[in-house]
């Protein structure tokens, strides 16, 4: 496999083409079908095999603001993107997201941040990842519940809304001034919900040092009530903005190195339109799944690498890249999977 190795001049270091283009695939998959960056991937994957952690960050940055492109205008095409709520949460995001870089930045000077970081990260992937398992087969359990009501001649089975109780809940605040995303069936709700919401997932964001995709969409579905494909897809719109904003930075720092960036980006762009059509097959409470057990996967995979940075054996470190890529890996198979079937039972 060395005939495939290139030279990166701005990283200095030999790289394998092929790994680098099935990486950018499996992020864009995931990244168009969740409405994710894929930063906690690319990063630690690169990092893993060689890439020195600056550049790791600086060159996964510029393949999301790539490959989130092409999965926004996809997303545009089906309807999924509420622009008016994602640009509001782009606005109230950067003020989390300075807080959270503030509050890392005076911890730094108090002591090791990087334990602390690393525990907050796993119990938000677990916590996170536990309770979209219980919301699922809740779901499960009601609508079984309902279809034994039905055949045994009670009330007509009602269809599933998919809106958490904390969504109505929140909805029902009345605080004035009051706003509507009719592009996501919202008809009321107050703009300081909406405002606390996004400053409070771009605190994580910024305390975490990861893209806000993979908190957001969980927000827009749990918090504010949208269906899943359209929190998908508005998650994108920051996603796309916030590695815009990321790849200036680090280019001027010259930590991208452009040309992985663009080997990456040629699986990427096709991994995206892969998962973004995805989402038309596969419905709402079955993303939700899906991106369940993939944070909860990532939720080991950190805590491996907690295990090194405490042993320095180098085995755990290893094993923190497998569990990362395998289950990268692994969940692109699943969604390409259910992408064809799906569409095969459409044309039939």
């Amino acid at each position: 496999m060395d005939i495939f190795n290139i030279y990166l001049p701005v990283a200095g270091i030999e790289f394998n083409a092929l790994l680098l283009i099935a990486i950018g695939f499996c992020v864009g998959v995931l990244g168009g079908f969740f409405g994710v960056g894929g930063g906690w991937i690319v990063t630690p994957g690169l990092n893993i095999f060689g890439f020195h952690m600056a550049f790791a960050i600086g060159t996964d940055l510029s393949n999301i603001f790539g490959q989130t492109i092409g999965a926004v205008k996809k997303h545009q095409k089906m309807g999924n993107i509420d622009w008016k709520l994602g640009l509001i949460s782009i606005a109230s995001s950067i003020v989390g997201l300075e807080i959270g870089s503030d509050l890392i930045i005076a911890l730094e000077k108090a002591g090791d941040v990087g334990m602390i970081v690393r525990w907050c990260y796993m119990l938000l992937l677990w916590g996170l990842g536990i309770f979209m398992l219980f919301d699922y087969f809740s779901m499960v359990r009601k609508q079984m519940s309902e279809e034994h009501q039905k055949q045994g001649g009670g009330s007509e089975k009602k269809p599933v809304n998919g809106k958490s109780k904390l969504s109505e809940r929140l909805g029902k605040i009345n605080i004035p001034p009051m706003i509507s995303f009719p592009a996501s069936g919202i008809e009321r709700v107050s703009i300081w919900i909406i405002l606390i919401v996004f400053l409070f997932t771009g605190f994580l964001s910024g305390f975490l040092g990861v893209g806000g995709g993979f908190i957001i969409m969980p927000a827009l579905v749990y918090l504010i009530g949208l269906p899943t494909a359209i929190a998908v897809g508005t998650s994108l719109v920051t996603v796309l903005f916030s590695g815009a904003y990321g790849c200036f930075t680090y280019a001027m720092k010259g930590r991208v190195e452009i040309i992985a960036a663009f080997i990456m980006l040629i699986g990427a762009s096709i991994g995206a339109q892969v998962g973004s059509t995805a989402v038309k097959y596969i419905k709402g409470y079955g993303i939700r799944l899906l991106f369940a057990i993939m944070i909860i996967f990532a939720g080991f995979s950190v805590a491996t690498e907690q295990f090194y940075k405490i042993t320095r054996h180098e085995f755990f470190q290893s094993l923190a890249g497998v569990v990362l890529m395998g289950t990268a890996l692994a969940m692109s198979i699943v969604i390409i999977y259910k992408l064809v079937v799906m569409s095969r039972k459409e044309k039939v």
